[in-house]
């Protein structure tokens, strides 16, 4: 997108670029820019580290992480940045999902990640607008004509 990005998408894998695509399309519907990177914790860990450690001084504000399986991307993320981090846990073929959704709400005190429904991505994106509307009236307004034109069906 052509504006500083304000949300970082991560995903583990680019398999999960399927489902978080309903992520991006959330987010521009919305008019939030971001970026997107696909680097997992457990293959690619100095990528996730250099990448997370300078999001804040990049610009972004807020962090969504997709991640199935273990799934601890958001809580490596959350490891090395303030900011606040969504975790998505994608479906899997062995479990279903719960083993990427327990992964991600079993966090260690100190080390948050709030956490949306298995392959949540447009509510990801709904969050972290929410987010950033606490501080950024436009995206609050943005909000609020969403929530305006879901309430007229």
């Amino acid at each position: 997108m052509a504006d500083q990005p304000l949300v970082g998408i991560i995903m583990g894998s680019k398999s999960d670029l399927p489902v978080m695509e309903a992520c991006t399309a959330q987010l521009e519907e919305l008019g939030v820019p971001y970026e997107l990177v696909i680097a997992s914790a457990h293959r690619n860990p100095d990528k996730v580290h250099e990448w997370a450690g300078s999001a804040a001084e990049r610009g972004l504000k807020v962090i969504i992480a997709a991640a199935g399986k273990a799934a601890h991307l958001g809580g490596v993320v959350a490891a090395f940045t303030p900011l606040p981090i969504i975790g998505v846990p994608m479906k899997t073929s062995d479990l279903g999902g719960m083993d990427s959704l327990l992964s991600m709400v079993q966090m260690p005190s100190g080390v948050p990640v709030a956490c949306v429904a298995i392959n949540g991505a447009k509510n990801a994106a709904i969050y972290a607008t929410q987010i950033l509307g606490a501080t950024m009236p436009e995206y609050r307004e943005k909000i609020v004509e969403f929530k305006r034109q879901m309430a007229e069906g």
